[in-house]
């Protein structure tokens, strides 16, 4: 396979005349840049376009960390990305985690090395002060309040959408509330949100029920058909998402038995359909600012919250 090398032999400039005509920057004489071309033509040479970014000191490439894509979370936000990139000279390149530690870290290495132009989190495993001690490799953006941590975040205000869910709830006489969630609260800055905003309005009260490991509309079928089997379930069920409540829905109209209060998340078409009441945590947009955050850094680092929006059925 040629190289750069070849090209230069072959049309008798030196290497440094050659970079300069295939990167169109800085003179090359007409006279030169043909011979270079016809050069290039008969070796059938093909720039490294890794090298070609580099030189120009970008790769015009996002890396997007995902732990995986079987929520509407990921694919609301990665849409979001996605929207804002094709206005743009960027690429995008989604990296799958599965929530492993050594692999975050190594797109982060990556990064150090140039081969991303900045990394967003849209969730993540190594601690937000992990993420933080590594922006001096490169943009880094969280989906996430970071608190007091200087890294750059968007990210909604879930808090503000919970209480109103659950003020809503509780002003209809619901005090039994069971909670369905991806992961525990000491994983979750989202499982973590809800249970605090439960905890302002039952202070009191003993724990709800809580079940992890909920993603999808089989995952909320499951654990219906469980609830029924047992016997007892919750006044309501808050969901991680208008999918697990439309399972939820489903598992109890098959026993024959009236579901309990339902909330989802995100305004799916699934909820839609069932009118229930949701969650917008307008993650579309959350990704469309992470994207900007990513390409366009300033210091100190930006966060954007954008508020969470308790939804009724006659609003959705």
């Amino acid at each position: 396979m040629a190289n750069i090398k070849d090209v230069a032999q072959r049309s008798g400039y030196s290497v440094a005349n050659v970079s300069r005509a295939l990167n169109h920057h800085g003179y090359v004489s007409e006279t030169a840049q043909a011979k270079i071309e016809a050069a290039i033509a008969d070796l059938n040479y093909v720039p490294n376009g890794v090298a070609q970014d580099l030189s120009q000191g970008k790769t015009f490439t996002i890396g997007v960390v995902l732990p995986h894509m079987n929520h509407p979370y990921f694919n609301q936000l990665v849409h979001g990305i996605l929207t804002a990139a094709f206005s743009s000279a960027y690429q995008i390149s989604l990296l799958p985690s599965r929530y492993d530690v050594a692999v975050e870290t190594k797109y982060l290495t990556q990064l150090k090395r140039k081969l991303f132009d900045g990394l967003i989190f849209a969730s993540h495993e190594a601690s937000l002060q992990y993420l933080t001690e590594r922006q001096s490799w490169g943009p880094v953006v969280v989906c996430e309040d970071p608190g007091d941590l200087p890294l750059a975040a968007v990210y909604p205000d879930r808090q503000a959408g919970y209480l109103a869910a659950l003020q809503w709830l509780k002003q209809g006489g619901i005090h039994q509330i069971g909670f369905l969630f991806a992961r525990p609260a000491d994983q979750s800055a989202t499982t973590a949100a809800a249970l605090a905003a439960y905890r302002t309005l039952w202070p009191t009260t003993k724990a709800p029920l809580v079940v992890t490991d909920v993603l999808t509309y089989q995952d909320g079928y499951q654990i219906g058909t469980r609830l029924l089997a047992q016997g007892n379930w919750p006044q309501a069920l808050f969901t991680n998402g208008d999918a697990p409540a439309a399972g939820l829905q489903a598992a109890f109209a098959a026993a024959h038995q009236p579901a309990p209060q339902l909330i989802g998340q995100e305004n799916q078409l699934a909820g839609r359909l069932l009118n229930l009441p949701t969650i917008d945590n307008h993650l579309t947009e959350i990704g469309q600012q992470a994207f900007r955050l990513a390409t366009e850094p300033r210091s100190p680092q930006p966060r954007l919250c954008i508020p969470a929006q308790f939804l009724l059925p006659s609003e959705r």
